[in-house]
């Protein structure tokens, strides 16, 4: 399924208002997880309150350990700080790489905002060396913008 239908499927998602939040946000990981064919893990994680740390909420994939993270770690925690998108090509070239399973290979991260503040992030792991593109960066940040709009 191409990104365009893709955005598409995701707002029909987003916009079902008898479904929580947390529903809405783990059917979107589920679509992107399976018709994304390098998308091995695709979850959210949100600031936990006033913390200075990251939270766990839904996901697609194998389960994780990886339920809190704080800020700075990882490159979850990198772009908690650093309010920038993340891709990392080999995860193996990272000195701050938090591995959530020997399998992935690469990672892409893009920070979530609300009203300009960064809130939380989309992160995507995949089993595939190398298969972000600038095109995947537009699509999630679109993503992210739709999700914002529900929270």
């Amino acid at each position: 399924m191409s990104f365009e239908k893709l955005k598409n499927e995701a707002q029909t998602i987003l916009g079902q208002q008898n479904t929580s939040v947390d529903q809405r946000l783990s059917e979107l990981c589920e679509l992107l997880k399976a018709e994304i064919t390098y998308y091995t893990w695709v979850g959210f994680y949100f600031k936990n309150g006033d913390k200075e740390e990251l939270k766990l909420g839904p996901y697609a994939g194998e389960p994780t350990d990886h339920i809190i993270i704080p800020f700075g770690k990882g490159i979850c925690g990198q772009v908690a700080v650093s309010n920038q998108n993340f891709v990392v090509p080999d995860v193996k070239a990272q000195d701050n790489y938090i591995a959530c399973s020997i399998h992935v290979k690469a990672e892409i991260v893009v920070p979530l905002f609300k009203n300009g503040e960064n809130i939380g992030q989309i992160d995507i792991d995949s089993n595939v060396p190398d298969p972000f593109t600038e095109e995947d960066e537009r699509f999630l940040e679109f993503i992210n913008e739709k999700v914002a709009e529900i929270l």
